[in-house]
C-alpha cells in the first residue's frame, strides 16, 4: 500500500521556470568558444541530464579533464550572465508551490543543476522563499537520470520513497525518480511530448494546468 506522500521533490529547469531552450543555447555558445560544433537540436534533447553526463556527449571529453573543466564553468557563466535575467516562471509556479505548503508537504529541490544555477533559477522565478530543502549536482555522484539526486532529496526531506512524489519535466526526471522508487508527475511545458514522459504517473501541460486540476492529481489529500 503506498503511503500518503508528506514530500515533494522539485525538478526547476522547464518545471518551474521556462529555461531548456537558454541552457542549450549556452552550450551551443560556449562550444563555438572553445572551437567545437555543437547543435542546438542535439544538445537540446540532453537538457535534464547533469553537465557530467552532457559534456562527454558533445565533446568526448570528461568534466575531470583541464579543458572539460573549462568548458562546464565557462558554460554556467554564459547562461547566468546572457540568459538568466530573461526567464520566466512558468503560469501558475508559485501558486502551485504555496499551495503544495498549504497541504503541509515539504518541497526538496532535486535538481541536476549546479548549486549557482539552482540558486540564481530559484531567484529569477521568485519561489526561492518556498522552498526548504534543496539538493544539486553537488549532493550526488552521478547525475539524472541515475537516481542519486532523487535520493539525496528523499535524504534531506526525511521521506521514504513511497511518502514521496517527484514533478519533473524531462524522461531524466522520471527514469532517475523510478530508479529510486519514486513517483513521478511530469509537465510538457519543457518540452517533451508524452511517449517521452509516458512512465510518469500522471502529465500535465504546466504548473498552472495541474493546479486547475489539482484535486484529482497524486498531490490531492484524501
Amino acid at each position: 500500500m503506498t503511503n500518503q506522500p508528506k514530500a515533494v521533490l522539485l525538478d526547476i529547469d522547464g518545471t518551474l521556470i521556462d529555461s531548456n531552450d537558454a541552457h542549450a543555447r549556452a552550450w551551443v555558445d560556449v562550444g563555438r568558444e572553445f572551437g567545437r560544433d555543437i547543435e542546438f537540436d542535439r544538445v537540446r534533447r540532453l537538457i535534464g541530464m547533469g553537465g557530467d553526463k552532457v559534456l562527454p556527449e558533445l565533446t568526448g571529453l570528461e568534466e575531470d579533464t583541464d579543458e572539460g573543466q573549462k568548458i562546464k564553468e565557462r558554460r554556467g557563466e554564459i547562461f547566468r550572465e546572457q540568459y538568466l535575467s530573461t526567464l520566466n516562471a512558468f503560469p501558475g509556479a508559485r501558486e502551485l508551490l504555496q499551495r503544495f505548503r498549504d497541504d503541509g508537504y515539504t518541497l526538496v529541490v532535486a535538481t541536476s543543476a549546479s548549486k549557482e544555477d539552482m540558486d540564481a533559477l530559484l531567484k529569477q522565478a521568485g519561489i526561492q522563499d518556498l522552498i526548504e530543502e534543496k539538493t544539486s549536482s553537488s549532493d550526488a555522484e552521478e547525475s539524472k537520470p541515475d537516481p542519486d539526486i532523487v535520493q539525496a532529496a528523499l535524504k534531506s526531506a526525511d521521506a521514504k520513497p513511497d511518502e514521496a512524489v517527484m514533478m519533473g519535466d524531462t524522461p531524466y526526471d522520471v527514469t532517475a525518480s523510478g530508479r529510486a522508487g519514486v513517483r513521478c508527475v511530469a509537465l510538457r511545458c519543457g518540452g517533451w511530448g508524452d511517449d517521452d514522459l509516458r512512465d510518469a504517473v500522471a502529465v500535465y501541460d504546466d504548473p498552472a494546468d495541474l493546479l486547475a486540476r489539482y484535486a484529482q492529481s497524486p498531490f490531492a489529500r484524501g
